[in-house]
């Protein structure tokens, strides 16, 4: 495996990339991505790649943009230079929340992205825990998408954490399916908080379905970004008689004031994981980062020697 995998990182989430290469006993393919006078993105391979399964990491979190053209410059420089496969490693895609059309005269973001790896040069995507699952139908080459459920189910059970005095809550009625996958594997109970946006930033809480009084509560989500649906969600949680209240989030993209939010919440812990990289002005007692790199390096792996990936990661099992 070793002569024949390389992968390599741009500089969205180098430690995650390095945890990787441990899991795998690989070291990390060596590459110049800098910038240009003028900010353009630079990039040059210094590894030979000629033949060999690529593997970029890289998900496209903050500064969204940046992140996204060094992956497309990236698998740009390994086509032309002669890799017989490349993979667009994706621990986090960004603009997946612009999957459809909404309101008059928007784009599809999602899609544009799609395609936009695609004509790069992508000959498949491995993704954690998409924003819409719909996503991978946007792609015409195939599409990887991997859970973090095991990952932070496996954490719970290491804590010994009771299934009596546990209730699975879903922010809202989209994340049932993910909440179900949690409560299934916990046999735990399942609550839903039913609410209604008023605007993208804010939200109207209406009211709880399943009985969370007396009981700890595991909100789950798949994005935290501003905090604004976990923390009203908290709030009712807090009312309706929960006690314990612990936040289980894939994303950890905590972006505007969303520390602040945290801070003075009724969340008690925020679990999160690695897939985005938690700078130092962000880190907080109530957070707690759980690493997806034995995840992601026994997908390389199955990926690599063409075994299944999903009779491991899917939802169903």
């Amino acid at each position: 495996m070793k002569n024949e995998v390389i992968i390599l990182s741009g500089n969205s989430n180098i430690p995650l990339a390095d945890s990787i290469c441990e899991s795998l006993k690989l070291t990390r393919g060596e590459m110049m991505v800098t910038r240009f006078s003028d900010g353009e993105s630079r990039v040059k391979i210094k590894d030979n790649v000629r033949g060999k399964d690529a593997f970029v990491i890289q998900p496209t979190s903050t500064p969204v943009n940046e992140n996204l053209m060094e992956l497309l410059i990236i698998i740009d420089a390994l086509k032309r230079a002669s890799a017989r496969r490349i993979t667009a490693v994706m621990p986090y895609f960004g603009y997946a929340r612009q999957d459809r059309k909404d309101q008059p005269r928007v784009p599809i973001t999602a899609k544009l992205v799609a395609n936009l790896l695609t004509i790069a040069g992508a000959d498949r995507v491995l993704t954690l825990d998409l924003h819409a699952g719909q996503i991978q139908g946007f792609f015409d080459i195939p599409v990887d998408h991997i859970y973090a459920v095991n990952v932070f189910v496996d954490y719970l059970k290491s804590k010994k954490i009771s299934s009596d005095q546990l209730v699975i809550v879903s922010p809202d009625v989209g994340g049932i399916k993910m909440a179900r996958a949690y409560a299934k594997r916990l046999s735990a109970a399942l609550a839903i908080v039913d609410k209604r946006r008023v605007t993208p930033e804010s939200i109207e809480v209406m009211h709880i379905l399943g009985e969370v009084k007396g009981k700890d509560a595991l909100l789950v989500d798949d994005i935290i970004a501003t905090g604004s649906s976990m923390v009203e969600a908290a709030e009712v949680l807090k009312g309706a008689g929960a006690k314990k209240i612990t936040a289980m989030v894939t994303h950890g993209v905590l972006s505007g004031d969303a520390i602040a939010k945290l801070d003075r919440s009724a969340i008690d812990a925020l679990l999160i994981t690695d897939s985005i990289p938690l700078p130092e002005n962000k880190k907080h007692p109530k957070i707690k980062v759980i690493s997806v790199a034995e995840l992601f390096a026994e997908a390389i792996k199955r990926i690599h020697i063409d075994q299944s990936i999903s009779i491991l990661f899917d939802y169903s099992n």
